[in-house]
């Protein structure tokens, strides 16, 4: 095999037994990244550095010791993630060259294990936005077809994990940012329980929303990460297909898809059944009113809270209203210039939305148990990749619609509820895209949910990889 094809996990064991050297390695990887510069999936890199450490793992023996799980492994990092060798810029010009006093308890952890910094990933600008279409850094590509957007906000990481510039990446993950970049670049995306991870050292949008999360090519590798992030014990107990319960929430989460996606999803569904799953059709009773009460209330009043809290955690000697002056990105320049004057959202509508989410959270609770189910399953986006440049509106079913709240109809409410939430690939669509499959589980379900996300992956064809 190809090492550059290896998931996390294979390349692991490689390292691990001496078939594959670190700095072979990583230097293969970096030939595709050389290879796929055009696809802008990178921020900025050390490349002389990582392979530096890559041979320095090899030389010291670090590469074989049991208790390092990502010795010898490059990942990537959204550029929203601060760490000390890279800057981190947030994908916006006013953070260009701002250099963090720390690293990100997140990254620390990767690298207490033993992960290499392959570099830092393109992503949104400040991470409102959902197609990684930038402009100051430019946009990232989709590697099945390069005119078309990778996803967002993490579209970098997606895109790096997809062309096999890395293995796995982590990205962040406020309203769809890690599984819509997943779903449409055909890889995983692990979104966990809010307050699984730590936040700390991450450019935020929202407390209540924000979480990193894991991008891989396996669902084990993200439970991989995961361990390595929370110090759960490495390795998934094994879930059976037969007595599954998955609910299907048809109105909200399926109406008005694209047809070859809603035709994928049912032959799936109906796959899975056959294989022993139950499926219980029933709605999260008030899911849309309740989530339309949540999500830009919180985040568009939380982001002026706790933007400024990072900047000051990092000594940065620079306003919000600096940072505004130099978005470069239309979307997100309207979007945050509207909170600096009297349209900011005022602290009663924060608090309602906040009242709202705990009855989001009841919902859901009350779902899960009066059903008995393991997760919810439902596409992760109701349309495949669109164009890039089609920010504002993207044809679906014949019609435009706007492209924002389409991207993330699926996403968002779990978001809203801090529930854990995976995106697997489906497979492709006649055009040769990506399709993602997404399962919510109950809050703290974690390793359950990655367990039953391994256990229908198994069940599914292999992802091929994009051409080179």
């Amino acid at each position: 095999m190809n090492p550059v094809d290896m998931t996390l996990t294979q390349a692991r064991a490689a390292l691990a037994a001496n078939t594959l050297s670190a700095h072979d390695y990583a230097l293969a990887l970096v030939e595709v990244q050389q290879q796929q510069a055009g696809l802008n999936a990178w921020v900025s890199q050390d490349i002389p550095a990582l392979l530096a450490q890559a041979q320095a793992c090899d030389d010291s023996g670090a590469c074989s010791q049991a208790d390092k799980p990502l010795a010898g492994i490059p990942l990537a990092l959204k550029d929203n993630i601060d760490t000390l060798s890279l800057s981190t810029s947030g994908g916006t010009a006013a953070l260009k060259n701002a250099q963090p006093l720390h690293n990100a308890p997140v990254a620390q952890s990767l690298f207490d294990a033993g992960a290499l910094l392959a570099g830092k990933t393109n992503m949104h600008e400040l991470a409102f936005g959902v197609t990684t279409n930038n402009a100051y850094t430019g946009a990232t590509r989709n590697p099945w077809q390069h005119d078309l957007i990778a996803g967002g906000s993490s579209g970098g990481s997606a895109a790096a994990v997809a062309a096999r510039m890395v293995p796995a990446a982590l990205g962040t993950d406020t309203g769809a940012s890690v599984r819509l970049p997943a779903g449409l670049c055909g890889v995983v995306g692990f979104r966990p329980t809010v307050g699984r991870y730590s936040g700390a050292g991450i450019i935020p949008i929202s407390h209540t929303r924000d979480t990193a999360g894991p991008i891989t090519r396996s669902v084990q590798d993200a439970a991989l990460l995961d361990s390595v992030l929370t110090g759960a014990a490495i390795g998934l107990q094994a879930a059976s297909l037969k007595g599954l319960r998955l609910g299907v929430p048809r109105d909200y989460f399926y109406k008005g898809g694209e047809t070859e996606v809603l035709d994928r999803m049912e032959a799936l569904l109906s796959q899975l059944a056959k294989l022993g799953v139950t499926l219980v059709e029933a709605e999260v009773q008030g899911l849309g009113p309740l989530n339309d009460q949540v999500g830009f209330p919180v985040a568009l009043y939380e982001v002026m809270v706790d933007l400024p809290a990072y900047l000051a955690s990092n000594q940065y000697k620079m306003s919000v209203d600096y940072i505004v002056a130099q978005i470069a990105s239309p979307d997100v320049a309207g979007i945050m210039g509207s909170q600096l004057g009297a349209d900011a959202m005022p602290l009663a509508a924060y608090q309602a939305a906040l009242q709202a989410r705990v009855h989001l959270q009841a919902a859901y609770a009350e779902h899960f148990a009066s059903h008995r189910l393991d997760a919810l399953v439902f596409p992760t986006t109701i349309m495949p990749a669109r164009p890039i440049g089609q920010d504002e509106t993207v044809e679906l079913n014949g019609a435009q619609v706007p492209t924002f709240p389409t991207y993330i109809r699926n996403t968002d409410p779990g978001s809203n509820a801090g529930i854990p939430g995976i995106s697997i690939p489906m497979g492709l669509n006649q055009a040769g895209l990506p399709l993602g499959l997404e399962l919510d589980g109950p809050v703290s379900s974690d390793r359950h949910l990655l367990a039953v996300a391994a256990a229908i992956e198994a069940a599914l064809p292999p992802m091929p990889a994009p051409k080179r």
